[in-house]
């Protein structure tokens, strides 16, 4: 039975064990679900509950980008041009004593509009996704195969999410490293179409792609799973009795870990995207090539420190939409009653 004649049915559960309200309504009419504490806003898997995942997404990773441009900044003056910029002290040392203050929030522009986009699609589309792909294998195959589940839903996501992100990557790019590039996206996005054409917003796309997927595979993996460890090993009492401060706490701890192993597996095809962008004519392998081994890792620190705080911060922020919104929040799975009575019967024998 397909999804959407799934939210149509009266009491039905998806296969993380969150109830689906009868019907997909977008009123703003609350939905009582048994046995919770609290009534919401929307039911889980309507129209209107992935506006909002989506609304979550675009202020999450549209403000925490924004608010790391600086860092941003240096991380991709140093992947660009090491010898110049060799850490990141001598970075910002460097980029104020040459340009000032002001010139450390090059990029702001696209940055905002950029991964605001990428946001929607991230969080909007990995919720959905994930939804789909859960229906599609039932209540007990889900919750076996989550974390397969939780990485096929994310790279779905990332895979439109970056065609929204592209351009404004594009553009921020060649703000921050480009020499002579005009330090505003109303100038720097003619420059780019008069010189390349459309091409040129969108030829750093497939490393894109092999950044940002495995990026967020572990994004979305990581934390899932880290979430559901947390609540089961360190956290002293059942996720259900902890207060929403104490529940986004659990979130925030559990998007650091998750940011520092995003970092790790993401940042050689980082390194290719800010050299990319900046050498005109270029490609991803001639780049690749060009860098070497030691060259791909150029950055990581500032990356890990970026990444660490900007998934923490994003997850948060995320997780606090739903809070404000009061939207369901299913608790980390659990297996299934049938699940649990095959194996006690596969075990008698």
């Amino acid at each position: 039975m397909g999804i959407f004649s799934q939210l149509n049915e009266t009491s039905k559960v998806n296969p993380f064990g969150f109830p689906v309200a009868k019907r997909a309504r977008c009123d703003g009419e609350s939905y009582a679900v048994p046995g919770a504490k609290e009534d919401y806003s929307c039911a889980y898997g309507s129209g209107k509950f992935y506006a909002l995942c989506g609304l979550g997404g675009i202020i999450s990773c549209g403000l925490t980008h924004t608010a790391l441009v600086p860092l941003d900044l240096i991380k991709c003056r140093i992947q660009v041009n090491p010898t110049k910029y060799k850490g990141i002290g001598t970075g910002f040392s460097v980029t104020v004593k040459e340009e000032g203050y002001r010139a450390l929030g090059k990029g702001w522009a696209p940055t905002a509009i950029g991964y605001s986009m990428q946001g929607l699609g991230k969080f909007g589309f990995y919720e959905i996704f994930k939804h789909i792909y859960a229906d599609f294998l039932g209540e007990e195959l889900a919750f076996q195969w989550r974390t397969s589940l939780y990485l096929a839903a994310s790279a779905s996501a990332e895979f439109f999410a970056d065609m929204l992100l592209a351009p404004m990557e594009a553009a921020k790019v060649r703000i921050q490293t480009m020499p002579g590039a005009p330090p505003t996206l109303r100038g720097i996005a003619p420059m780019i179409w008069q010189s390349e054409g459309i091409r040129g917003f969108y030829k750093g796309l497939p490393p894109l792609w092999m950044r940002q997927i495995p990026y967020t595979m572990m994004k979305f993996a990581c934390f899932e799973r880290t979430v559901e460890l947390l609540y089961k090993h360190v956290v002293p009492k059942p996720r259900a009795d902890c207060s929403k401060a104490e529940q986004l706490l659990v979130t925030f701890v559990a998007g650091y870990i998750a940011g520092v192993f995003c970092a790790l597996v993401s940042h050689p095809a980082d390194s290719v995207v800010s050299k990319l962008n900046q050498e005109k004519g270029s490609t991803a392998l001639g780049i690749a090539k060009k860098l070497g081994w030691s060259g791909l890792w150029k950055g990581l620190v500032p990356r890990i420190i970026m990444i660490g705080t900007l998934t923490a911060l994003q997850w948060f922020i995320y997780d606090s939409v739903k809070v404000y919104f009061k939207m369901p929040r299913p608790p980390p799975p659990e297996m299934p009653e049938s699940l649990k009575r095959k194996l006690a019967a596969a075990a008698a024998h």
